[in-house]
């Protein structure tokens, strides 16, 4: 069971009787997402003596997946806004060498694509949804280049973990080239190496709104997914 707040805190409870209890949230928690791989009920009450609500939640059929789509940190800002995605994190994947850094990927010398592991509820949207935000949130048709990022670092690729999500990717693309004149260089293939990202990458945009590149790029990109206002 996770107890997260997407701009901050993640909680993780493991139950292993009839009932669990979290640690208190703080006084500046604005919201909380509850995600269950399992049916249960949510007990919630303020401490020490106020009323409490208890509400019954089905247990998620949860699925992952590895998108590139240039710079993770607007893949992420992007997925982060999607009802049903219940975590994203910035990683690099299908590179040759072991745990690389930011500064190693960005040297073009590891073969690693900076991707956001997108993490969602089926219940709540499914795979091919996903992956129809994925061809309007880039432009697939321009190889190892989205706008002023240059490199095979930004190139765009679907990673699978499955045959089934093979065959909903392969589909997909399909689909999307219909809306662009340029065929579509994505790639789509088998998840191989994976490293998570250093810390200061995963919540980027939400941590840093007025750095240059989230003001310039990202905002724009939200407004114009219809993301943010």
């Amino acid at each position: 069971m996770n107890y997260g707040l997407r701009h901050g805190t993640v909680l993780k409870l493991t139950s292993a009787s009839s009932s669990s209890s979290s640690s208190a949230f703080t006084d500046g928690t604005e919201y909380i997402r509850v995600v269950s791989t399992i049916a249960c009920h949510i007990h919630v009450a303020v401490s020490p003596t106020a009323a409490q609500t208890t509400s019954y939640l089905p247990a998620a059929e949860i699925e992952t997946i590895i998108l590139g789509a240039g710079c993770f940190w607007c893949v992420e800002a992007v997925y982060e806004r999607i009802d049903g995605v219940i975590d994203v994190e910035a990683a690099y994947a299908n590179g040759h060498t072991d745990n690389p850094s930011y500064n190693e990927v960005c040297g073009g010398r590891t073969g690693y694509a900076e991707v956001a592991k997108v993490t969602f509820d089926t219940q709540k949207v499914k795979l091919s949804e996903i992956l129809d935000i994925f061809w309007r949130a880039h432009n697939p048709t321009t190889l190892n280049r989205q706008g002023a990022d240059v490199g095979t670092q930004y190139r765009s690729g679907i990673y699978y973990i499955s045959n089934e999500q093979k065959k909903i990717a392969d589909a997909s693309i399909a689909n999307a080239q219909k809306a662009f004149d340029k065929k579509i260089v994505t790639e789509i293939e088998p998840l191989q190496k994976y490293t998570v990202a250093e810390n200061y990458h995963q919540n980027y945009y939400n941590n840093n709104k007025n750095a240059p590149y989230c003001s310039f790029v990202i905002t724009p990109k939200l407004k114009k997914l219809n993301l943010i206002k």
